[in-house]
């Protein structure tokens, strides 16, 4: 079993930055993939980066070049820099990673873009 906690969120004026971090307790060396989904009010949860095992990554087409997703060498941390975030950026931050065929989800963090 395979637990994520974040942290990192909060309330950042448009064009600012912040830094998601997720910690994998449990099993995490049995983790295939970590990444990060969001979901804003009204809307369904979509995804926004993602790490493999072997460090390719993926992102979402609009946070290209803005956010990069990265895991230390122990691969049971990832986090996710964001920058020149914008007020559509504004969401719960979920972590999620990939276990033995189990998806595993965080308790997610808020992150609120806005003057």
């Amino acid at each position: 079993q395979v637990q994520l906690v974040e942290s990192g969120g909060g309330l950042v004026q448009p064009g600012g930055s912040l830094r998601l971090s997720c910690a994998a307790s449990g099993s995490p060396f049995s983790i295939n993939w970590m990444g990060w989904y969001r979901q804003a009010p009204g809307k369904q949860r979509e995804f926004v980066a993602i790490i493999t095992s072997n460090s390719v990554t993926n992102y979402l087409d609009s946070v290209k070049g803005r956010f990069t997703i990265s895991r230390d060498g122990e691969k049971n941390t990832v986090w996710l820099q964001m920058n020149s975030l914008k007020p559509e950026d504004t969401a719960v931050y979920y972590c999620s990673a990939l276990s033995r065929g189990q998806l595993h989800w965080g308790q997610g963090t808020q992150v609120t873009v806005s003057s």
